[in-house]
């Protein structure tokens, strides 16, 4: 497998996570820097297993939350309003 840059933010309500390089959104999340960093790991690897080199929308372990920072970074990356995310988020 080839090396994937990973962005590892914080928030004041704690860390978000997300790959470079990789077709589609795939974000991970955490307390902690090494829980976002586990989080987004295994984000990818079901993105990769499951999609392969095709295109998703949207990949991210099944959280019944999702924080403030998560949804402003799904949201940037994908190019998606708050409010459009939001509806579809609904609907799962």
């Amino acid at each position: 497998m080839k090396e994937i840059k990973i962005i590892i933010e914080k928030h004041p309500e704690g860390y978000v996570a997300y790959p470079l390089g990789l077709k589609g959104v795939i974000i991970g999340e955490g307390e902690t820097y090494e829980d976002a960093l586990k989080d987004v790991k295994s984000a990818i690897e079901f993105h990769i297993e499951t999609f392969g080199k095709g295109v998703t929308p949207l990949t991210m372990p099944n959280h019944d939350k999702i924080r403030a920072s998560t949804l402003r970074v799904i949201c940037r990356e994908s190019g998606i309003s708050r409010e459009d995310f939001l509806k579809a988020y609904e609907k799962r």
